[in-house]
């Protein structure tokens, strides 16, 4: 069994951690808004349909990737995280440049609340289903984003475990820091976060794709750590370039 390094494991819990942290506060923010607006008991009923949907599925892909050949299990997991790294440190860099707009948890919660305070006016008897069903959807849709990334991060070097306790991790701080404030997490620097883990996901997925592809990076897992701070020195370069560009297309009566 091959010993895990530090320089691999805590990276990969690191982004899972990270990963975890950002898509639970914007899911604790919905079934906020489900629970302070139509009740708390449709949104645990939801928010717990949702939990036993993704442990179904973390159980039923769990035992199929020891199945996987590993390297076209590290081939899909490399491709997977650039998927998702890549998509992540783009958004980061254009919300950081002012291209986009920041996401706001507290803007987020005002609009779902009057969402659902609008369906309860109109559907009555029906808003605890409606109710359940949005604090369902929330926990689901950013949830299986979190179990992605914790499977692909932890898959291949037998990190799974690891990782998932990372995940855990964050939705117990998130849970506990927002039960106690009972407002949404609007102050967590979420777009910083995913700077980071877009940095971390596309490193590994370099990494991984490379490994799939029977590369043999110079200096083995330590690569991974050149590949962090290439991405990181590119994304802070990308916010300014990003800015002037968006700038100049502005000002270009064209």
């Amino acid at each position: 069994m091959e010993t895990l390094s530090w320089h691999v494991a805590l990276p990969a819990v690191g982004a899972a951690f990270l990963a975890s942290l950002v898509e639970v506060v914007e899911a604790f923010t919905i079934v906020l808004a489900v629970g302070t607006t139509r009740g708390w008991r449709p949104a645990l009923q939801g928010s717990l349909a949702g939990l036993v949907v993704l442990a179904l599925l973390v159980a039923t892909l769990g035992p199929a990737l020891k199945r996987v050949p590993l390297h076209w299990l590290q081939l899909a997991i490399g491709i997977l995280l650039l998927l998702f790294g890549l998509r992540w440190l783009r958004k980061a860099i254009l919300r950081a440049a002012a291209i986009i707009p920041l996401h706001d948890e507290a803007a987020a919660f005002a609009a779902e609340t009057a969402e659902l305070g609008q369906a309860g006016s109109r559907r009555g008897r029906r808003v605890d289903w409606i109710a359940a069903t949005a604090a369902f959807k929330a926990v689901v849709l950013e949830g299986l984003e979190v179990v992605f990334i914790v499977i692909a991060v932890g898959a291949g070097r037998g990190l799974l475990l690891p990782a998932s306790v990372g995940a855990v991790a964050a939705c117990g701080l998130v849970l506990a820091i927002g039960l106690a404030v009972h407002r949404p997490l609007a102050r967590v620097p979420e777009n910083a976060l995913k700077f980071v883990v877009g940095i971390l996901l596309t490193a590994f997925g370099v990494f991984w794709t490379g490994e799939g592809l029977g590369i043999d990076w110079p200096g083995g897992d330590l690569v991974i750590l050149t590949f962090i701070a290439i991405f990181l020195v590119a994304g802070l370069l990308s916010v300014p370039a990003a800015r002037e560009i968006a700038s100049e297309e502005r000002h270009d009566p064209a």
